[in-house]
């Protein structure tokens, strides 16, 4: 179990280095740059949704658990969303902008506490 997280940790790790390597790229964003951005993010989501899904087929999940899933999924869902409006060639207020900086930590944290709260219910 304990892979797993360090497998989540390290797919948060390449999706932040290569968020921060695409934003000092500038405009136009660069396709390759841009791709591995989006691949990696979705290989996370993947990864984190089927691993809370076979955790939830050994042992069912406790509401709070799930409550604490459901956020996670809606801040990654919205980091996709400003990510997908940030890469188009239209320019976007700066509040879609900031969105997408600022829920990236909010993204961690809630994943942090999904990972404790499966921790504390297995131990």
């Amino acid at each position: 179990m304990y892979n797993k997280f360090f497998i989540a940790g390290l797919f948060f790790v390449f999706i932040i280095l290569s968020g921060l390597w695409l934003s000092r790229t500038g405009r136009p964003l660069n396709v390759f740059i841009l791709t591995i951005h989006k691949l990696v993010s979705l290989g996370a989501l993947a990864f984190l949704v089927i691993s809370v899904y076979r955790i939830h087929l050994a042992t069912p999940l406790s509401p709070a658990v799930i409550i604490a899933c459901a956020v996670t999924l809606l801040f990654f869902i919205v980091l996709i969303a400003t990510g997908g409006l940030l890469s188009t060639a239209k320019a976007m207020p700066i509040t879609i902008l900031k969105v997408h900086q600022i829920m990236p930590y909010l993204l961690i944290i809630s994943t942090a506490a999904n990972l404790y709260l499966v921790l504390i219910r297995k131990s």
